[in-house]
């Protein structure tokens, strides 16, 4: 089956749907820690956040790094630290640095 010819409002509705499947998922997910999403896949909600404030800077709408991460976690990042973050294992410590050094 050939990929469909869109138009491009139609390609950023489904790309914007996507966004916001992922962001639900990693919300979901909360079991998840960003060292293992960075170990696995080269990437954490803190990277997605920070991609989602760079989008809107080349838009020319200010967004503070603090609100960026707020929309991805969908609480205040402090919260979602206490609440979900643990602290990282030596093992994923090493692993990350071996697998992002320039992180």
């Amino acid at each position: 089956m050939p990929i469909p010819d869109l138009d491009k409002a139609t390609q950023t509705e489904l790309e914007a749907a996507a966004f916001r499947r992922l962001v639900e998922h990693l919300r979901e997910r909360s079991d998840v820690q960003n060292i293992d999403l960075m170990n696995l896949a080269g990437f954490c909600r803190n990277c997605l956040s920070r991609w989602y404030r760079e989008a809107a800077e080349e838009k020319g709408i200010p967004l503070a790094d603090p609100d960026a991460r707020e929309i991805v976690y969908g609480m205040p990042y402090k919260e979602w630290q206490a609440k979900h973050q643990k602290e990282a294992t030596a093992e994923q410590k090493a692993k990350f640095t071996a697998a992002s050094p320039g992180h």
